[in-house]
């Protein structure tokens, strides 16, 4: 499981290192593909292998997710972080998430979401009362 906030930076040739609490899980390669909310998902390659494995045996008819699929595949990255625990965003995802030098990565779960600062602010200001409300909703035990 993946949980915490980090604030690396991204370097001139596009690299970030990865939080240390990550690189292990990371180390055998791992897919950064356009995630919602203009942000970036970073899955391992099996958790990814896993994702893919939904989407090939859905109904290929279904135009959203024929279009799904595109969006989500076409700037896929593949890769495998370095000695340094580095690895590179494509000048493409980059541009996609807005993405300059200053970042936030997430753990959410099964992956990792990279944020332009700004926008995970945003994000977090408008999303507080609707978690707290969410609570009562998905779980109404707890």
């Amino acid at each position: 499981m993946f949980s915490g906030t980090y604030t690396p930076k991204v370097d001139d040739k596009g690299r970030l290192f990865l939080p240390a609490k990550f690189r292990e899980a990371m180390k055998e390669g791992l897919v950064i593909t356009r995630g919602q909310d203009r942000a970036l998902d970073v899955r391992t390659m099996s958790a990814f292998a896993d994702f893919t494995e939904k989407f090939r045996t859905a109904q290929q008819t279904n135009a959203q997710l024929r279009a799904y699929g595109r969006m989500l595949f076409a700037l896929a990255s593949e890769q495998t972080p370095d000695k340094q625990g580095r690895i590179t965003l494509t000048p493409e995802l980059r541009e996609y998430a807005g993405v300059d030098r200053d970042v936030v990565v997430l753990g959410v779960y099964d992956r990792l979401e990279i944020w332009e600062p700004d926008a995970w602010q945003r994000y977090t200001g408008a999303q507080e009362q609707a978690f707290a409300d969410l609570s009562e909703e998905i779980f109404p035990s707890f």
